[in-house]
């Protein structure tokens, strides 16, 4: 599985998270410990807001440790609020529209887990993609496609409500046409003030999601692993949780898209 970090409050230079800690996100990208592929070598991407309301892209297939450009550019860009992400891929080819984050005008997204048997349904995922969004569909995962539909389904007005809907219809997918696990997923995702998060699973075995505030930095990180291990304050955000970060203060209610489905 892939891992990933996310950061909002005071501006900080974007290596503060994904290369300088002692397990920094490129650290982590060749040695994760809290999931089964310890290494995430299938690409990476960043995604940062500035002083525009669409956020600065910059993804690439090369491995995070290895690509000079990430180094630099994290060490002279400062944002008050960005995502990065490493990527192990779970059977979609390696390119650079499969690498999160995923952008559509101000909204930014990525996504680590999995869909049960996507391959068996794909076509039918993407057949509940709005037209007005499949414009924007540039690569094969399951992911971008999670992102479309729950833009479809309102993520403008209802962040938790769409996302829901959204998982809903491909647990459903997974339940119907594909295999177990059905769904296992965290996502971050932003509109440029506010930094979402969410941890679900369709069984007991939802991937990790770790937040923590620093009063130095004035401003919290939300990632996959905690990025330093003498650091006794990170808080594990329970399974079935929806996130909304915004300044210093943290909002957490339970997210249930299987109760969408049994309403159904």
């Amino acid at each position: 599985m892939c891992r990933w970090a996310a950061y909002i409050g005071s501006p900080i230079f974007l290596e503060d998270v994904i290369c300088r800690p002692g397990h920094s996100l490129v650290r982590q990208s060749h040695g994760a410990q809290r999931c089964l592929t310890p290494v995430n070598a299938d690409g990476f991407g960043l995604a940062w807001y500035g002083e525009r309301a669409e956020p600065g892209l910059y993804r690439d297939i090369m491995p995070a440790w290895s690509d000079s450009n990430l180094k630099s550019l994290t060490a002279t860009l400062k944002s008050h609020l960005f995502l990065a992400h490493v990527r192990a891929s779970t059977g979609t080819a390696t390119s650079r529209n499969n690498c999160h984050p995923f952008v559509v005008g101000r909204w930014s997204f990525m996504h680590n887990g999995q869909f049960g048997g996507y391959d068996r349904y794909r076509r039918h995922a993407e057949a509940l993609i709005p037209d007005d969004y499949y414009a924007h569909r540039k690569g094969a995962t399951d992911s971008e496609a999670l992102f479309l539909m729950a833009l479809g389904e309102g993520l403008d007005s209802d962040p938790a409500g769409a996302m829901a809907r959204a998982t809903a219809r491909f647990q459903a997918l997974a339940r119907d046409r594909g295999e177990a696990p059905h769904v296992r997923l965290t996502a971050a995702f932003s509109d440029g003030q506010r930094l979402y998060a969410l941890r679900y699973a369709s069984d007991d075995q939802a991937p990790t999601l770790f937040h923590r505030w620093s009063e130095n930095r004035n401003g919290r990180a939300v990632v996959s692993e905690p990025l330093e291990s003498d650091e006794a304050d990170w808080i594990e955000v329970p399974a079935q949780s929806f996130c909304v970060f915004e300044g210093a203060r943290v909002a957490i209610a339970p997210f249930q898209p299987d109760l969408l489905r049994a309403a159904a």
